[in-house]
């Protein structure tokens, strides 16, 4: 930073001269430790939640800790500022001990308007600390988030510490010294709520600091501004005698390595890069943008060092098609969307089965049918993976259970692919794409081996003939002298690949494909079952429903309920041992965020009567619902 933005800064924040003056009491302020905290920023898109929510998500896992999160995004580009649907939301859970949610409801809720105070109150503990920008709370603010008279004057302050703060005014006055227009001083007012919060939780400000520094490079009025604004918060929250009390959350005892904070998206791309990497195989991605998949694209985008090829298609059809080129040419293709996207390239996915070409396909799924709601969160593209598509075209399905699972599971799809000669889904949701959590980076030498087998000799080479122990075929690479043969999505003839009508031929590849499969949980590891191997009732989940279970099914059994948790990343081929555990339970229950998809598949599989337990409403779990529905089957069953 340079000299003059420096002297500014130490000039502006004297205008918080009487706040240190007062501050100089801080020790006899109260500090408690404590185990965890769940913090909500609440307001307009334009508030910048999101922004600060990162940068405590960053600072929270520099300082140890445990962190879990959920950023919840407006599905209206741009709603009305004011406007109950426009309100963007970001919630973060760090903890000194191992986490596997972003809480269910905040100890502190920051609401920058009336909008996202009406919309996210319900999810502030009792006695939680609210934290409002007092300058949004006029009449026209309050009318369009359908206030008839202030909140503040009713019972809001009986079940909650009330923090009514002019963010606005302050920011201003902490910028006085500034060059900045009052519309721009107001940007900043988020990150003088970031600084009120990191006062609260004894933060450090460094990493913010220089994100700042790097961020606003190109434009350092807003380095100075945005500075000004995070110590001017602090100042504040150090001087005020409204918050007497801050908070301690020590470091989480993590295993020995290197971290970083990921999210879903960017685990799912680092992971393709390895996979590439491993199978030194140039990594070729197409796609076309679509909600949340989109920063999938962006990230790989930025990895060309590594022989990373992105295409932005014109759709979603050209995009898969892109990618079952590059796979015929002998890439590791890939190619993501979300499930209107995956819809339209279900006949794609057929002539890649039909082929049988290695092709990674993945599904960010969001809330629909159709458009839906987009920035939601669901899981209800599961049987569309295993059956949305033409003919019988059976394909493995793998699916993340957390941000930091994404770069092993589509890393393990990725070798499926390359060693079956298939392609394979990859599914993740809005909730495990968009949170975060720290990853313990693996060496590379511990990543699983993974290998292209390119056929070479011309005179054993049969384009269909099959591995006797994966069922798959040879991949010959355009251009290999004598390896010519035909590709299409006309069926082949077994073994010499050429077209045929034969109705016993069609009948015998259609077994073949489904083998080839069939044959995949043959390498699936032993399933792990959290808790006893038998018992009165076991929960079964998969995708981003894993950290509610697991947290829910362990408190539980802390309580002294006869109740295990198993999660499935494999949902075709299902795991071999999968029947003979659900046999060791009285009862099974399959959670999911959709209509019950799952607990269809294993009814008809495994002729359990399974209980269904789902929720279709955008949102992931509360560890308190699903602790809730597992007393209620236990409590029917004794």
């Amino acid at each position: 930073m340079n000299v003059c933005v420096k002297r500014k800064i130490s000039v502006s924040i004297k205008v918080f001269g009487a706040f240190y003056e007062e501050g100089k009491e801080l020790m006899k302020k109260q500090r408690q430790t404590i185990g965890d905290a769940t913090i909500l920023f609440a307001g307009d898109s334009g508030d910048g939640a999101q922004t600060v929510g990162a940068q405590l998500t960053h600072t929270s896992a520099i300082a140890g800790n445990d962190v879990s999160t959920l950023p919840d995004y407006p599905a209206e580009i741009r709603a009305p500022a004011g406007s109950l649907a426009g309100v963007s939301g970001f919630q973060l859970h760090f903890s000194s001990k191992e986490i596997h949610t972003p809480g269910d409801l905040s100890d502190v809720l920051v609401a920058f308007n009336p909008a996202a105070l009406k919309i996210s109150l319900s999810r502030l503990k009792p006695n939680g600390i609210l934290i409002l920008n007092l300058d949004n709370f006029g009449q026209r603010n309050l009318k369009l988030a359908g206030y008839n008279e202030d909140p503040l004057e009713g019972e809001i302050r009986n079940k909650y510490q009330v923090f009514p703060v002019e963010l606005t005014r302050l920011t201003r006055d902490a910028l006085v010294e500034t060059n900045l227009s009052n519309k721009e001083k107001e940007l900043c007012k988020n990150f003088f709520a970031l600084g009120l919060v990191f006062w609260l939780y004894n933060r450090p400000m460094d990493y913010t600091l220089k994100w700042i520094e790097s961020k606003f490079a190109s434009k350092p009025k807003f380095i100075e501004a945005n500075i000004l604004a995070l110590k001017g918060g602090y100042a504040y929250a150090e001087a005020t005698e409204q918050i007497a009390v801050s908070y301690e959350v020590e470091s989480a005892k993590f295993s020995r390595g290197t971290y970083r904070n990921v999210t879903g998206n960017l685990g799912t791309a680092l992971g393709l890069i390895a996979a590439a990497q491993q199978a030194d195989l140039q990594l070729v991605y197409g796609s076309y943008p679509i909600t949340p998949a989109s920063d999938i694209l962006h990230e790989l985008a930025r990895y060309k060092n590594f022989g990373v090829k992105t295409l932005q298609m014109e759709d979603e059809i050209a995009a898969v098609c892109a990618a079952i080129g590059a796979a015929f040419s002998g890439a590791l293709a890939a190619t993501g969307t979300s499930g209107p996207g995956f819809a339209l390239k279900g006949e794609a996915i057929g002539l890649a089965v039909m082929t049988e070409l290695p092709l990674v396909v993945l599904n960010i799924q969001r809330a629909g049918p159709s458009t839906g709601m987009p920035t939601k969160t669901e899981q209800t593209d599961l049987l569309q993976a295993l059956y949305g598509r033409n003919g019988e075209s059976p394909i493995p399905v793998l699916a993340a259970s957390r941000p930091s699972d994404c770069f092993d599971t589509v890393y393990e799809a990725a070798k499926i692919a390359l060693k079956y000669m298939t392609p394979v889904v990859f599914l993740s949701d809005g909730y495990v794409a968009n949170g975060a959590e720290p990853w313990l980076i693996p060496a590379v030498s511990d990543l699983p081996t993974i290998s292209a087998d390119f056929a070479t000799d011309p005179d054993r080479f049969l384009p269909y003939q099959r591995d006797p122990e994966t069922g798959r075929r040879p991949w010959a690479v355009p251009g290999t002298v004598g390896l010519e043969h035909r590709i299409g999505g006309l069926e082949k003839s077994d073994l010499t690949g050429d077209i045929s009508y034969d109705p016993e031929n069609h009948e015998k590849m259609s077994y073949l494909r489904a083998q080839k499969v069939a044959n995949i949980a043959n390498e699936i590891p032993r399933t792990d079952v959290f808790g006893s191997d038998s018992g009165d009732l076991l929960v079964i989940g998969w995708g981003g429903t894993y950290g509610a279970l697991r947290t829910a099914v362990s408190n539980q059994r802390n309580a002294g309920a006869s109740v295990s948790h198993l999660h499935l990343r494999f949902l075709n081929p299902l795991p071999n041992d999968l029947s003979s555990i659900i046999q060791n339970f009285e009862r099974v229950m399959i959670a999911e965020l959709n209509l019950g998809q799952l607990n269809k598949i294993v009814r008809s599989e495994y002729l359990v009567d399974t209980i269904a337990y789902n929720k279709i409403q955008g949102q992931p779990f509360q560890v308190t619902e699903v602790e809730t529905k597992i007393e209620e089957v236990l409590t029917v069953e004794n």
